[in-house]
């Protein structure tokens, strides 16, 4: 409850981390197909339904700050992975790592962003 109250306070620029997080998400949300939906769905699943929402919405807030820094038009999977695992707190990449080799999805070109110690 206390992170939830200082992720809405005010940084320098006027807006909150959550305040972000919902801009980008608004920017970005035309973008989603229903596929690249299911498929952020599908990664959020070993999270506790309690919180599944909340590991949504920080992943999609996270993706798009990536989409609209790097000024793209479309939603690329590996978008999807990269703002997926920057998103999630190093302590839990070994579960990450477990979902995305239940999905098949080649780890290799994320290798440097995952840490598992």
């Amino acid at each position: 409850m206390f992170r939830k109250f200082l992720k809405r306070l005010p940084k320098e620029d006027g807006k909150s981390i959550l305040d972000w997080q919902d801009y980008y998400i608004e920017k970005t949300i035309h973008l989603w197909s229903d596929d690249q939906k299911q498929l952020l769905n599908d990664l959020v699943e070993p999270v506790p339904e309690l919180f599944r929402d909340v590991a949504k919405g920080k992943i999609a807030g996270k993706i798009g700050e990536l989409v609209l820094n790097d000024k793209l038009d479309s939603l690329p999977q590996e978008y999807i992975i990269k703002g997926y695992i920057l998103a999630t707190p190093k302590r839990d990449h070994k579960f990450l790592m477990k979902k995305l080799r239940e999905k098949e999805i080649d780890m290799t070109p994320y290798k440097d962003l995952l840490e598992t110690s």
